[in-house]
């Protein structure tokens, strides 16, 4: 009726190693588990540096063209502004603006 002994094998400690052949088998199979486990995990990591290398070169070439933007930019704004006929130059001489080629204009 009541097993005394089958409540007394519960837990980690109680545990009965295998002997012999099935001991064996099982540390063969254990190794060739951790083999694969290693060999999983390398083909990961080498798909998660090729990932993160070519995220770097777009991240370059993505700065390269803000860069050339940028530069565009900054050379193409002085010939907008000196081909309007409404924007005069001005200088500043001693503390006050002096601005040429207002008169020029009005010619009169």
């Amino acid at each position: 009726m009541f097993q005394p002994e089958r409540l007394a094998t519960v837990g980690f400690t109680a545990r009965r190693r295998p002997n012999g052949l099935v001991a064996s088998v099982m540390w063969v199979a254990s190794m060739i588990a951790a083999v694969a486990a290693m060999a999983v995990g390398a083909i990961l990591a080498v798909f998660t540096a090729a990932a993160v290398a070519v995220i770097a070169v777009i991240a370059g070439v993505l700065v390269f063209l803000v860069g050339l933007v940028m530069r565009a930019r900054r050379t193409m704004a002085p010939r907008r502004r000196a081909g309007d006929p409404d924007v005069i130059e001005a200088r500043k001489v001693d503390g006050a603006w002096v601005a040429y080629g207002w008169e020029q204009r009005n010619g009169r």
